[in-house]
């Protein structure tokens, strides 16, 4: 599957979809193909801050427990609170309605990379 270009990986699956000073977080349909049937999220509050690179929740599937990691430094300004009710959403729209939290950005991460380097990295990986 082709990833989406206007968005920037990182090599631990998340996706950040930058909109003005805001980013749209989530990850990415290879990370949930690996995990298995995914059980629970834990997502961070509304006004947490976060540095890039950092653990701002976990994905737990029947196979295993992972952390997500933050992509940008910055404050969480909303959480999609839907995901924890319907985790089946982000297998189904993992880019659009699978989003997991927005972020007022300070920074973006170093590890930045687009969709072409993240095909090139996953399959790799395989």
């Amino acid at each position: 599957m082709p990833y989406p270009s206007d968005l920037k990986y990182t090599k631990d699956h998340e996706w950040l979809r930058i909109d003005g000073d805001t980013a749209i977080i989530g990850i990415t349909d290879y990370a949930l193909e690996q995990l298995g049937d995914v059980v629970h999220v834990e997502l961070p509050s509304e006004g947490e801050e976060f540095e890039a690179g950092s653990t701002f929740g976990t994905i737990e599937s029947t196979k295993t427990v992972s952390d997500l990691y933050m992509p940008a430094t910055g404050k969480i300004s909303a959480v999609n609170s839907d995901i924890e009710d319907q985790l089946e959403t982000l297998a189904e729209s993992p880019y659009d309605k699978g989003w997991l939290v927005k972020i007022s950005i300070s920074s973006l991460g170093d590890d930045l990379i687009s969709a072409e380097e993240y095909e090139t990295f996953i399959s790799e990986d395989e």
